[in-house]
């Protein structure tokens, strides 16, 4: 199936690059032929059947918006193409499938309210899912999870603490409060003084990570603490046996 796709779009003039992947036979393609892509796939290869569309956030890539559609020609088999193309982060925009897969309706209206990223001439491109008045688009990486700021984590308090334990002694040592997931550093976000430089919401992501720690080797055994030697007891007097030689037998006379 996969050669079908790439020779179909090679005819129509589209350039098309196969990725290696696990699933399905995936192909990127310019955003620019995103249309007529799904055209060809539709009417040529038979790609009748539209099942999801959604988006990545690539950060400082942009946003990758990924298809999948599928063949049902017989039987139990069906074949798969997964279809992707990435536009650029400050102005995400592509024209819409809705007039091709009537089911591209509601996935984009989806995909809009998430990631920000607007369907030209889509017939009702609205909110879908977000209450009214919902500020933010809440699959973009930037976007601050605030319910976990507001309520408290478990993993911040050690097993037994509550609200109400009673405050340590001074000088004790206190333990480190851990962020929870999807909460960035205090600095990096939230309202700020008037005047105050506003930072970037996407420096905390694209920061490098923190180098991991390096593997042991297959023949490398963990080394562990050796007990320390036991002295030596003191050599026997002259004339004063061991306590640890064997006693002698009785004579029997």
């Amino acid at each position: 199936m996969s050669d079908d796709v790439l020779g179909a779009l090679t005819e129509a003039g589209i350039t098309a690059t196969k990725v290696d992947s696990f699933g399905p036979p995936t192909i990127d393609v310019p955003a620019e032929s995103w249309v007529t892509t799904h055209e060809v796939l539709r009417d040529e290869v038979g790609l009748t059947f539209f099942d999801f569309l959604t988006a990545s956030d690539e950060l400082a890539d942009g946003f990758r918006v990924v298809t999948h559609l599928a063949d049902f020609w017989g039987g139990a088999h069906v074949d798969h193409v997964i279809v992707r193309t990435l536009i650029p982060r400050e102005k995400p925009l592509l024209p819409t499938l809705s007039a091709l897969y009537a089911g591209a309706n509601w996935h984009e209206r989806e995909t809009f309210e998430m990631f920000g990223i607007t369907f030209e001439d889509h017939p009702n491109l609205v909110p879908l899912l977000l209450p009214d008045g919902f500020e933010g688009n809440p699959l973009r990486k930037e976007f601050v999870l605030a319910s976990r700021v507001a309520k408290p984590w478990p993993g911040a308090k050690e097993p037994g603490e509550s609200d109400h334990a009673p405050a340590k002694k001074a000088g004790a040592p206190s333990r480190r409060r851990t962020l929870p997931p999807g909460v960035p550093d205090p600095d990096s976000w939230g309202p700020r003084p008037p005047g105050s430089p506003a930072p970037d919401p996407l420096a905390p992501a694209l920061t490098a990570a923190t180098p991991a720690r390096p593997r042991r080797t297959p023949g490398e055994r963990r080394t562990t603490k050796q007990a320390e030697p036991k002295p030596a007891p003191d050599p026997a007097e002259p004339g004063e046996s061991s306590p640890s030689a064997t006693p002698p037998d009785d004579a029997s006379s």
